[in-house]
């Protein structure tokens, strides 16, 4: 007999089938008792009734307990009033294993409880909505970047240098070849297989070693890094805006009952269609001022500002251009304006800040080097990465997207531990 699972059961009408998991919870009504069975894909309710069953099968609900593990028989029938919408009549209950005393209870918790039994907060319905939505997000980033011929570069985690700024690396020695750190980012190596391949994407996990509490930062996320040949920054912009389309109409049109599950208002997921709103750094800094937020041109845009800027708008708002003292010294100044860098931030609405950011990178050898000196970086670990602007450079440009930022947002959590299985912050290193 095949394995059948809950979100089969409607291919399973009116048939006979074993179902195995874990008790959710339970209730009796008089004679007639409903367990309810969660196996990962779904809920189940089943009914027993008295008399109808053997009495060892009644005695065996009673001793079932939250979250005991164990075998559910019984014919499957349509219940739109259940959980799932179907029901099972049980015929039988095999236990496997009685959980004692299981911590996490149908009362509230603390946050830092729940986060010290995260492997245990992983069954609740609201975690199963948030993580099912974050395999939607990924499988769709997959789905668009295969379906334009991209190719999946995976990245070292070991990098020999800094990509984003040495305060915010993750030390360790590397036997004897000296000290290695966790990489904050794979485009430098995304930008060589764009050389190679014409278009990539880097698709792993980031690190950095930034002393935030902000419910925007982990030191552990995941980022999808594409980079294409040839590209400048407006068709920077024209895939990201893209890219971000496909990802949220992804997730309303296959997630819905999970969207549903945590209360989500779609209102500004549906309004996230191409074109998005455009605006440069200056705009930005207009708005802030006419907000009235005493902002100083060539400072970084805040959370605070990113929310403030992002309220003028009804989706998502790319703002480019930011003045180039503040931005990575891989990309390109603006040929028209050198204090500016062919830069882009993609700000998510409702508070969520950057969920995108990217650039046109330099492609000119000696502006390069000019630009590792200034931010006293050591050019013989970028030496290879130089050898892109000597054998046959090329304009180019792209962009990376945190998962966790993006879940959140789509989720509408208030803090971005919730849209990683196991989050690794400044204070917590476990479970």
């Amino acid at each position: 007999m095949s394995r059948v699972y809950v979100e089969d059961l409607a291919r399973h009408i009116g048939e006979t089938v074993t179902i195995r998991g874990w008790l959710y919870n339970k209730r009796s009504s008089g004679k007639i008792k409903f367990p309810v069975m969660r196996d990962g894909t779904g809920l189940l309710q089943g009914v027993l009734v008295k008399g109808t069953v053997p009495d060892e099968v009644l005695e065996r609900f009673e001793e079932l307990t939250q979250e005991s593990s164990f075998a559910m028989t019984g014919k499957i029938r349509v219940e739109p009033r259940a959980p799932g919408g179907h029901e099972m009549d049980v015929s039988d209950i095999a236990i496997i294993q009685i959980a004692k005393d299981y911590p996490i209870t149908p009362k509230e918790h603390g946050v830092e409880f729940l986060m010290d039994r995260r492997h245990l907060w992983l069954r609740s319905s609201r975690q199963h909505a948030i993580l099912r939505i974050r395999h939607q997000v990924i499988k769709a980033i997959r789905e668009f970047f295969d379906g334009k011929g991209f190719l999946l570069l995976d990245a070292p985690i070991f990098t020999p240098a800094a990509c984003e700024g040495t305060s915010t690396l993750f030390e360790t020695d590397y036997f004897d070849l000296g000290k290695a750190y966790l990489t904050q980012s794979g485009q430098l190596y995304g930008e060589a297989g764009a050389m190679a391949f014409g278009k990539v994407y880097v698709f792993g996990p980031t690190f950095r070693a930034e002393k935030s509490k902000t419910r925007r930062h982990l030191t552990e996320f995941w980022m999808v890094e594409p980079e294409v040949a040839f590209n400048d920054l407006n068709d920077d912009m024209d895939l990201a805006e893209e890219f971000l389309e496909y990802i949220v109409q992804s997730v309303l049109k296959n997630r819905a009952a999970e969207l549903k599950t945590l209360e989500r208002n779609t209102t500004m997921l549906e309004n996230v269609r191409r074109p998005l709103p455009r605006i440069t750094y200056d705009e930005a800094v207009e708005l802030l001022r006419k907000s009235g937020v005493d902002f100083t041109w060539g400072n970084d845009l805040g959370g605070a500002d990113e929310t403030v800027v992002s309220q003028h708008f009804d989706r998502p708002v790319m703002v480019h251009r930011y003045p180039s003292e503040i931005k990575a010294f891989y990309m390109k100044r603006d040929p028209q304006n050198p204090k500016v860098a062919l830069a882009v931030d993609v700000l998510a609405p409702e508070g969520y800040g950057e969920i995108i950011g990217g650039s046109q990178r330099e492609d000119d050898l000696e502006l390069l080097l000019a630009r590792l000196h200034e931010h006293k970086l050591p050019q013989e670990a970028f030496d290879w990465y130089l050898d892109l602007r000597r054998f046959g450079s090329v304009p180019h440009a792209g962009f990376g997207l945190g998962i966790e930022r993006t879940v959140s947002w789509i989720c509408g959590l208030e803090h971005l531990r919730e849209a990683i299985p196991f989050p690794r912050l400044i204070y917590r290193l476990t479970p």
